[in-house]
């Protein structure tokens, strides 16, 4: 410590997310304010401040630094120590510093701010109305972003070179610009150009005023926003919204919609506090909430959907689209705003594709030049407990990283934690990569079917390697031999590869998030996951760490017939579930259905396909066996009448959810079958309880509501069961059947009454868009185990 008279010095360092959000002009204000000298700068990802003065002006310095920080900013860490006093003469911003080898915050794209938006409808601002509108508290990051350090030259605003104006606001640390890279103004910044479907511009002085009357006019645009394009229309037109399905090519999949203000949301949906706070936050994501029952929205929307998929408008542009600030313009309230694809493709982000592949849906496209580097679609969360539960996680929260003490547990002691790649799945593909203990999941990749999906999963994978300065150590994937992400690992350069079970991963997922590290109990309920005995997993109980999971129950397999076809007609899935749990059925020839004693089932299946699936699962042809309990959700789906074909992923089983009459009371029953070592829940009894609700006319959302309390109380009891075996009481629940909020809910509730600790997502996905993360926590693992445990390793 140096001391000249009663001045002291610091070298603070502060870690997290503190570049590109206005983080060194805030220190610099602050220490102007309290009259201290020094300099601040970025070295690496943190920010580097000297600062010197008197004692109790330092210490008010360190106190209010993370107290009145940015808003954007996120501080993991501050150091601090006491340097020699160099007797600055005043408070400077000196220029970054670039380090190899840290951790990288880089913040993600952001709504627009208070500030900003006031100044968008300020007729006596130079940026009124101007759609492009930002300053260092908000606006595009990560999808502008070439390269780092996140400076200008390294994004795709280097295309733009500032005005006078803007430099000055730019270079002023007093100023709310200073260093916003996407800094811009009607002199020198992007520009808007409204085309029809053949890509010919109007003629049109106003794109924006003339861009919102056809929308009221009932037209589909295309409109280019930060990550992709949208496709909108006014969502109170119910000829529009049709249109757009129909042109689309998606029947009954819900839209999302996109609001002004929360207060219009508020007249279409339930708001509790905290859906009220993650719809307004900066991230700016979907959320999923209850629709009121007055809303008057066209039901095309969301066919037989009690919820709404609500946002915010998050740009300048998209406040624009819902009222200019002239005072005489076209106003509108509520738009769908469904992602800039064709069916299952990913969204379009560069202008030649987006005009190619949109110009059969779109009547025309306001778009504009400033360039989108990597696409992100929009994130999907909602609220269950009082907390947030992400869907889709993307857009606003993407690069941001998950921070994973667990991962040091993982290493031996002193060693640095090694560069991981996990791959990530091949539904709802996102992958992961490391730093440290910071774990960096990517954008909404998708559905790795297609090849625009797996090019871009391709692109964004060295994007991100560049970003972070990669270089991975060790590879995981999923166990599943024909996932693209798994062909896409085995032709990968790098020597240590590890095959991680699917649903294993599931479980890591969770843990890795609630940061735990000792053994626990995992349930692993979704779809389709490859298990370890070649059959398809999916209603799985385990016991186990990162280092090693044994499998200790599981739901009863069932055929499959048809293998995917079973998915995408789930009434296949129904007959394989009566085969599975020994009920006969026969066909008639010459009439559709089929018959259960004197009960007739399917009668709008018609033709020879029930006596087709008869005889493939007579003979086993074509007939995986599954433990998945998404496709038992399917099954019961179908079997009571409510969706017997599919026309989007989970449809069956959400529509079952919503089905189920919350006031019902009552259950059926299930028995465990197999070995003490790994017991089989099997459900003929269950099977033949709904039949003869059925055969008893009994309503389906009746049905519906005691099958999801059969399951809750399958879940309790293989716990218990485990917990007998193991002696352990945390239980972990992941995978895409629990965003089924009524399973959840019955499943927590019923676990936390037995004495459970319960552990769920909330930050990361629980569905396939979250297991990258915990295939790279179990690479650590098996990297520092060097094999499997024991199998006995968490039995008593």
């Amino acid at each position: 410590m140096a001391i000249i008279g009663k001045m002291k010095a610091y070298r603070i360092k502060v870690e997290g997310v503190v570049q590109g959000v206005g983080f060194r002009p805030f220190v610099y204000r602050l220490a102007r304010e309290l009259g201290l000298n020094g300099i601040v700068y970025n070295v690496g990802a943190a920010v580097v401040i000297e600062v010197e003065g008197g004692e109790e002006r330092l210490q008010a310095f360190v106190r209010r630094l993370k107290a009145e920080a940015p808003v954007l900013s996120d501080i993991q860490r501050i150091d601090f120590s006491e340097q020699p006093v160099l007797l600055y003469p005043d408070f400077q911003i000196r220029e970054s510093h670039t380090k190899s080898g840290e951790d990288v915050y880089i913040a993600p794209d952001v709504s627009v701010c208070q500030d900003c938006r006031r100044e968008l409808y300020d007729p006596d601002n130079p940026r009124y109305l101007y759609p492009f509108i930002n300053c260092t508290n908000c606006g595009p990051r990560f999808t502008i972003i070439k390269a780092l350090p996140y400076d200008r030259v390294h994004t795709t605003m280097n295309d733009f070179a500032m005005c006078r104006d803007c430099y000055e606001e730019y270079t002023d640390p007093k100023d709310r610009r200073y260093h916003a890279q996407p800094i811009s103004c009607y002199q020198c910044g992007p520009s808007l150009r409204l085309l029809d479907a053949d890509g010919v511009p109007t003629a049109d002085a106003d794109p924006v005023a003339a861009a919102r009357d056809l929308l009221a006019a009932g037209k589909i645009l295309a409109v280019k926003g930060i990550g992709g394009y949208h496709l909108m229309c006014d969502a109170r037109n119910g000829t529009a919204v049709e249109r757009i399905r129909q042109r689309k090519l998606r029947d009954r999949k819900p839209f999302a919609l996109m609001v002004k203000d929360v207060q219009t949301a508020d007249s279409l949906c339930y708001l509790s506090p905290q859906e009220r706070e993650v719809l307004a936050s900066p991230r700016r994501p979907i959320v999923l909430l209850r629709r009121r029952e007055d809303t008057d929205l066209p039901e095309a929307i969301a066919p037989g959907n009690p919820y709404l998929g609500v946002m915010l408008a998050y740009t300048p542009l998209h406040l624009l689209l819902f009222e200019g600030g002239r005072g005489d313009e076209t106003r509108l309230e509520v738009l769908v705003a469904t992602s800039g694809n064709r069916s299952d493709l990913p969204i379009f982000y560069k202008d030649d594709e987006a005009f190619v592949g949109l110009r059969d849906i779109a009547d025309f496209f306001l778009t504009h030049n400033r360039e989108i580097y990597i696409r992100a679609d929009d994130s999907v969360t909602r609220v269950f407990r009082g907390k947030e539960y992400l869907v889709r996680r993307s857009r606003g929260y993407v690069p941001l990283p998950i921070q994973c003490p667990a991962a040091g547990s993982l290493t031996a002691s002193g060693t640095p934690v090694p560069q991981v790649l996990a791959c990530g799945g091949q539904m709802k593909n996102t992958f992961c990569l490391n730093r440290g203990e910071h774990f960096y999941l990517s954008q909404y990749i998708g559905d790795l079917d297609d090849w625009e999906t797996y090019q871009t999963y391709l692109e964004s994978i060295g994007h991100f390697q560049r970003m972070l300065e990669s270089r991975p150590q060790v590879l995981a994937y999923d166990l599943h031999p024909d996932y693209l992400s798994t062909r896409y690992a085995l032709e990968q350069d790098i020597p240590v590869k590890i095959a991680v079970q699917h649903h294993h991963a599931h479980i890591a997922s969770c843990m890795a998030e609630n940061n735990l590290t000792e053994p626990v109990l995992g349930v692993a309920f979704d779809g389709t996951g490859y298990g370890e005995d070649g059959h398809l997993w999916g209603g799985e109980f385990f016991a186990g760490s990162y280092s090693g999971f044994v499998r200790k129950g599981h739901l009863a397999y069932l055929p499959m017939p048809g293998g995917e076809a079973a998915v995408r007609e789930p009434w296949r899935m129904a007959l394989g579930l009566l085969a599975g749990t020994g009920v006969a059925w026969e066909t008639i020839e010459g009439q559709p259905g089929v018959r259960v004693g004197e009960l007739m089932l399917f009668e709008d299946i018609t033709g020879e396909r029930p006596a087709m699936v008869k005889a493939m699962l007579a003979k086993g042809v074509n007939t995986p066996l599954t433990s998945g309990a998404g496709r038992l959700f399917d099954a019961v789906s179908a079997l009571l009448g409510i969706v017997r074909k599919a026309t989007y992923e989970g449809e069956p089983a959400i529509a079952l959810e919503y089905a189920a009459d919350r006031e019902a009371d009552g259950s059926y029953g299930f028995a465990f079958e197999g070995s003490d070592d790994c017991f089989a829940v099997s459900f003929r009894p269950m099977v033949r309880q709904i039949l003869d609700d059925l055969a008893a006319a009994v309503r389906p959302g009746i049905i519906a509501a005691r099958f999801h309390r059969t399951v809750a109380a399958v879940i309790e009891a293989g716990c218990r069961r485990m917990r007998e075996a193991t002696g352990l009481n945390k239980v972990v629940l992941s995978g895409g059947v629990f965003q089924n909020m009524l399973l959840l809910e019955m499943a927590v509730s019923g676990l936390e009454n037995a004495g459970f600790q319960v552990f769920t997502h909330s930050r990361v996905p629980a569905n396939d868009g979250g297991i990258a993360l915990g295939q790279a926590l179990i690479a650590l693992a098996r990297m520092q185990n060097g094999a499997e445990p024991p199998m006995n390793d968490v039995r008593k």
